[in-house]
């Protein structure tokens, strides 16, 4: 069964490039087609759509991919090929690839560590002082 909902991602003419990096950076990931105005491709099981729309719109911190991961060396890996070649580093787990979307790189036992809501303080406190996140900063919090 398809999905009836995904996001399309406006370019301006580098969609097929992007979504070449992307597919190059996540396991399980493939372009399914491209055209010159449309590339669609899958990250674990998601659909994208990449519009080559031109220069009118760019992105901007209102949309985020969030990616949970499981190891410091998964948030490395993800964080430095992300920001790789014109990305950028911002605060808290976020940073913009080098086309201006945006990610929020996080290991997955953050929503565990922010249920108790003095710890969650801690660790808030923390994060807000990192810009890639430190599993065993935020677990020692």
């Amino acid at each position: 069964m398809k999905k009836a909902i995904y996001p399309c991602l406006w370019f301006d003419g580098q969609a097929k490039a992007a979504a070449s990096l992307y597919c190059s950076i996540f396991k399980n990931s493939k372009i399914i087609s491209d055209s010159p105005l449309v590339v669609k491709f899958e990250i674990n099981g998601q659909e994208f759509m990449g519009l080559n729309g031109g220069p009118t719109f760019k992105f901007n911190e209102a949309v985020s991919f969030v990616v949970e991961c499981e190891s410091q060396e998964e948030i490395d890996t993800y964080w430095d090929k992300l920001i790789a070649n014109g990305g950028q580093e911002s605060q808290c787990g976020w940073l913009k690839d080098k086309y201006g979307v945006s990610w929020q790189i996080i290991p997955s036992i953050l929503s565990e560590l922010m249920r108790e809501p003095e710890k969650a303080s801690r660790v808030m406190d923390k994060i807000l002082k990192m810009k890639k996140l430190d599993i065993e900063t935020l677990i020692n919090a």
